[in-house]
Formats: C-alpha cells, structure tokens, sequence
C-alpha cells in the first residue's frame, strides 16, 4: 500500500499560513458584509419608527428660528461629515445655508399654521451685511403681511442684531448686552518678523497701487493707499448699518451714533449695566430671562407642557423638513438653474465652500447641456484666487450665453478679484449696496529664503544649461532679470482682467483703470461706477433670468445644481440622521475620527498665499497670476 509523500515542513508552513490568512481575509469581508446589513436594518427601522411622513403642523405654531453655526451660501462639507458631526455633537462644523433660512421665512409669511415667529441668533454666525440684509428684507416682508415677530437674545453682536432689530418685539436677558461698536479692518503685519528675523525676502509684484493684498508680508503697517480705500466702503457699509437699524427701531441714525460715540459715560452712568444702557438706548424692548419669555409666548400662543419652550412650536430644522415635504416629486416645469460659487478659487477639482476652475466650470456646463434649463444665475460669495480657474469658470459663463441662456450673476457678500473676474460676463449683475466688489487687480509674490538658510549655515550651489535654470528656486538669490519676467506675467494679466471687464461691461480700457488698480467699493460704490448693474438679492436675479428666458412666473422652478452625493454618503447621512444612528455614534470614537478626517480643514488668508507659493515648488508653473481680495471683516 502507497503512503501519501509528506509534505517539506517548510512547505507545510507556509501552506499554513496560507490558509490562516485565507480564513481571516474571508472571516474579516463576512463581519464587514454583515456589519453593512446590520446598519441597513437599523435605517430601514428608524424610517420605520419615524412613520412614512411629518407630522403635520398644528393650528396657532410658533416657529422658533434659532439658527447655530455659520450662515454659508453653500455646506462647506459633505452630508455625510455633517450627519456626523450633528451625531457626535460638533458645533464647531455646523452651517445654515442661507436660502433655507430666507426659504423659511418667505413661507411662514403664507402659512396659516404659523401664528408668529421668535427669533433667537445667539449662535448665528454671519459671514456679511449684504447676507443679512437679504433676511432682513425677508424679516421685514413677513411683519408687514401681519405676523408677529419677538426676538430675544442673552448676548448679541451687532452682526446679529441687524436681524433682531427687525422684530415687532426685542427682548433681552437683564444679565445681557447688544454693543454697538462700528466696523474695523486690522490684519497682522509680518515685515520684520519675516525679513529682520527670520531672513525671509519677500518680493511682490502687482499692479495697482490699492492691490494690498500681500502688504503684510512687505511693510510692517497698512499703506497709506490701503487705509484709504478700505476706509471710503466701510464708512459706506456702516453708514446703511446704521439706517437700517434706525428704521427698524424708528430711531434717527444720528441718536444711534451718538450712543456709540457716548458709550463710555452711558454704560458708567447705568452702573456698567449693558442691558440696561440697551434699553435706555431703545435698542431692545424690554428686558426678560429665557423663562419669562417662554410664559410670555404661552399666553399669546397655546401652552404646552410637553415642549421645553413652554409653547407650541416648530423648529427651523422641522419646519423645513415640513417645506420638503409639501415638494411634489414630479415637477416638470422649466428650470432656472443656480450654480453657487463660494469661497476662494483654485484650480481643479475642489470640494464644495471652495471654488474649483474645473469643478465649477462642470456645473456651469451640466447646466447648458440640460434642456430643462432656459437660464442660469450664478451665485457668487468669494474673494477671488487664481487667475486661470477664474478665467476658466469665466469661458463657462460666456458659453452659456452662446447656447442662448441667459446668465445673471448674484452676488452676496464678498465679489471681489477673482470674484468679479468670474461674474463680469453675465448679462445681469445684481449686488446688495453693502457687497463687497471691485478689486480689480493683479499680484504674484516669491519669497526667498537665501538668508534665512545663511543663518544656520546652508548654502545653495550648483550649475544649469542656462542662465534661468533653477533660477525660481526661492533658496537661490532672485536674480533681477527674472523680477523683470514676473512683473511682466503681472502686467499682461492686468492688461487681460482690465480688458475683459472693459469689453463685459462695455466701456473703454482706460475708464475700467481709473476704477481698477486693486480698488476695492461697496455694492453702491460699484453700481456708480459702472461696474454693477442694479441692486438686488437672489430673488432679483432668479425674476431677471426667467424673464430673460421668457418664463412666466408660476411656471417654471428653481433648481440649484451642485455635485450629487454618492449612494453610500447618502445611505450614511440617513443612517446618522436617524434616531439610532446618533445614539449609536453619538459617543463614538470611530464617528469622530470619521469626522476629524472628513471635515475640510478652514483656510486661512496666510494659507492661501502659502498654497500658492508651495504649487510652484511642486513642479507647477513657476509664475502664477493671482486675483485675491483680502477684503473681509
């Protein structure tokens, strides 16, 4: 009888260990596919729990408008990030998109369900007066249709308050305050630190002598140009602030002003008492705690002892989920198409909150080749960035028109460089009076680090087959000929920006230069100067466009087209979403790591600067045109 031959042990173990990798490798894809089922079942039966609709308002609601986080044009992250960070309780990461507070607003205007609404911006964040003076025009329509509008605070900034001002009714906590302080522009100035310091030279080149975007890093305080212009808008800006709240609160302007300019003796004089130097000031109505508010609300509305308010009420959140649902599925009406472009402008794909050459140039063309759309409005919030991603998205705009839709361009608060670079196209620019525009300008900068190297003792050597080989390397002393290649990259680029708003806007060269040269004006300065059409919000722009297409109001939608979520964001936003979701990563490690590498980091103005510099030590083109606006509060 054969006996089997045995096997090498050296054979034998590896086969082995074959075989227990083989097992794990199948053990560890069944735990995940299992994992994958189980979450599937906890969805099917939080949707389960939850019912196949919302629950229907009740007669007499109070919709409670307590916005938490920034106010954005646009979700900075993607659902899944903010089902997490909801989950895990990430304040720092929660946003409010501006047209579903407006929305909000607008439709309780109409809704016999809502009886009045509170408002309560404590934790808002605004990003601008242009923004806010959009909800405040909303505000004011939804009190002139009769309902009636209580806003209450225990702390407000003067931001926030624009929007309180414009209820029948302000209260605030006694232990609160609302200080008006006016508007001011300081940034940090990095000359000495940088070049007496560190040994870091930094050389600029730009045109226009306003262009102060990368004055930080040359001079170590603002130049005499860059407090000039910044201070002629900002008076403009805070002079509206001041006759907005001064209507709203049937007050002159002058008695506003007054209060700030006498605050030091008013405050001593209240006994360093801010909410009641705020009621003497006839800022806020009167003074109540949260309690006191909420027994006031149940006597006007209908008392209910099962909200923790005290009255019947609705949420933001719940009254737009409410909105949703009224939504028909099936709406085949025309479509005006609203392609959003906020934040800075790079090249390439970017991820939303930031403007991409190639990824905002795709939804401007997703939406000429759809047939449903007869017109676009472009919404723009951003300070600008790089010159070829703007001139990118720029060609979208012209060839939109040329397929023989209409294009008008909204901007919010912040249109400025690049921001106008991609906007001057359109057939239409609307503005609030309080955006801020212009910029029209031009910059590159190159630092060096020949003597910051020098410092420790490193110097950099070596031979080239030309003189400009290795001649951008910025441990290298810039040679003076190359300053002459970059300012003259910097020229053509003005002379290109310059020329295209001369040609958009129909002037001459020369009279878009005497308005240029990196000039920054508010929406009303730009409108005197021919570079803004008319003012106006969103809604102005969505009528204009349909007109421009021909669609009778009532008779067409409006669409925003943005980069849909993959199948599995959305499976995970709906499973965070839920009831069990968050209780299950709500004290997650596993969601907050999630969370932490999902989430896009904030950018800085000294990032942006940085990144650009850094693409050119990464094989990228080593002169780059930038049109930046460092113009925010």
């Amino acid at each position: 009888m054969n006996q089997p031959a045995r096997r090498n042990p050296v054979a034998a173990f590896f086969v082995g260990l074959w075989d227990v990798m083989n097992f794990t490798r199948r053990l560890i894809l069944n735990l995940l596919f299992f994992g994958l089922l189980f979450l599937m079942l906890l969805v099917l039966v939080a949707a389960m729990a939850r019912g196949s609709g919302v629950k229907p308002l009740q007669d007499r609601t109070t919709l409670v408008i307590a916005p938490e986080g920034k106010l954005v044009e646009q979700f900075s992250a993607d659902p899944v990030s903010r089902a997490l960070a909801k989950a895990v309780g990430d304040k720092a990461a929660e946003e409010i998109q501006l047209r579903d507070l407006i929305r909000a607003i607008e439709a309780a205007k109409d809704d016999k369900k809502i009886e009045r609404v509170l408002l309560d911006l404590d934790k808002l964040q605004p990003s601008g007066f242009a923004s806010l003076r959009e909800v405040a025009a909303a505000l004011q329509e939804l009190k002139a249709s009769g309902k009636q509008i209580v806003a209450f605070s225990e702390n407000m900034t003067q931001a926030q308050y624009l929007l309180a001002a414009q209820a029948s009714e302000v209260y605030l906590d006694p232990m609160g305050g609302v200080v008006l302080e006016g508007l001011g522009r300081y940034r940090q100035y990095f000359r000495e630190g940088l070049q007496d310091k560190l040994g870091v030279d930094v050389h600029l080149f730009r045109v226009g002598e306003y262009k102060s975007a990368a004055e930080p890093y040359i001079l170590d305080a603002a130049s005499a140009d860059a407090k000039e212009a910044d201070l002629f808008w900002m008076n403009d800006v805070w002079q509206r602030y001041l006759a907005d709240v001064a209507a709203a609160r049937k007050l002159t302007p002058e008695q506003i002003a007054a209060g700030i300019d006498t605050m030091p003796e008013g405050i001593a004089a209240a006994g360093g008492d801010l909410a009641k130097y705020a009621l003497q000031q006839k800022l806020v109505d009167g003074l109540k705690t949260r309690e006191q508010l909420g027994e006031l609300l149940a006597e006007r509305g209908v008392a209910d002892s099962d909200a923790d308010e005290g009255f019947r009420n609705v949420g933001l959140g719940g009254y737009l989920a409410q909105l949703d649902a009224r939504r028909s599925p099936m709406d085949s009406r025309p479509q005006v198409a609203v392609v959003v472009a906020e934040g800075e402008i790079s090249g390439g794909e970017q991820p939303a909150g930031k403007i991409g050459g190639e990824s905002t140039a795709a939804l401007l063309r997703q939406a000429r080749d759809d047939e449903d759309v007869k017109a676009v409005v472009l919404r723009v919030d951003s300070p600008g960035g790089e010159v070829f991603a703007s001139e990118q998205i720029r060609r979208e705009v012209v060839a939109l028109k040329a397929a023989g839709k209409p294009v008008v361009v909204s901007m919010g608060d912040l249109a400025a460089s690049g921001g106008y670079w991609i906007s001057m196209d359109a057939d239409r620019i609307y503005a609030d009076p309080s955006t801020i525009s212009g910029s029209i300008g031009i910059f590159g900068m190159i630092p060096n680090v020949t003597r910051t190297l020098g410092k420790i003792g490193v110097h950099t050597d070596g031979v080239g087959t030309t003189r400009f080989a290795g001649a951008f390397d910025i441990s290298r002393p810039l040679d003076p000929a190359v300053g002459q290649v970059i300012q003259s990259v910097i020229n053509k680029g003005y002379a290109d920006f310059t020329g295209k708003v001369a040609s958009a806007r129909k002037q001459s060269v020369e009279a878009i230069d005497h308005v240029a040269r990196g000039r920054v004006w508010s929406g009303a300065q730009a409108k005197e100067r021919g570079l803004v059409d008319a003012f106006g919000g969103m809604k102005d722009a969505v009528a204009d466009a349909a007109a421009r297409a021909r669609l009778t109001r009532g008779k067409f939608r409006v669409r925003y087209v943005e980069k849909p979520a993959t199948p599995f964001a959305q499976f995970m936003s709906g499973f965070a979403g839920s009831r069990i979701g968050a209780w299950a990563l709500g004290d997650s490690d596993l969601a907050r790591a999630m969370l932490a590498r999902s989430l896009p980091e904030m950018d800085t103005q000294l990032r942006f600067v940085e990144d650009a510099v850094r693409d050119a030590k990464a094989g990228a083109a080593p002169v780059k045109s930038l049109a930046y606006c460092f113009c925010g509060f």
